[in-house]
This record gives C-alpha cells, structure tokens and sequence, in this order.
C-alpha cells in the first residue's frame, strides 16, 4: 500500500462505505424519532402498521451505527499502523 506524498495513509472504498452506512442510520434513526412523534401527537395507532418496526428502528440503528463507525476506526488504526512500520 502505498502513501500519499503527504505522509497520510489514503482512504480506501470500504472506509467510505462504512461511514456513509453509519451516517445514513444516524440520519434514518432521526427521522424515525421524529415521525413517532408526529404520528403519537396525530393519534395513530401506534401498534399496527410499520410503527413497530419504526420503533424497533429507532433503538437498533445508533447501535449498528456506532458499531460500523468503531470498525472504521479499527481499520484505520491498523492501516495506520501498518504503514508506519513499512509493511
């Protein structure tokens, strides 16, 4: 793998990806927040339909999120280090 004349190690596809993924589900964790509660305040029927999945979405996503950001910055501590020892 080779540097960037900077010195820096160069981001790589999967990088991107995993970030992009853990952004997206930050972002669709929030407007499911959000539309909760519009649609509690609207009085829908909250226990039928895709809310529950909504709400289920609402909790498991920041976790999944965090968790692909956490693999980013693995690799990239190990990419990291690989290139500082030079191999």
């Amino acid at each position: 793998m080779s540097t960037n004349p900077s010195g820096d190690v160069p981001v790589r596809r999967i990088d991107r990806i995993l970030a992009f993924m853990s952004l997206g589900l930050l972002v669709l964790s929030i407007v499911s927040f959000f539309a909760i509660m519009i649609a509690s305040a609207s009085g829908a029927d909250m226990s039928a339909g895709i809310w529950p999945l909504v709400g289920v979405l609402v909790y498991i996503a920041p976790i999944v999120a965090f968790a692909l950001l956490l693999a980013v910055l693995i690799m990239s501590f190990v990419r990291r280090a690989r290139a500082n020892r030079g191999g």
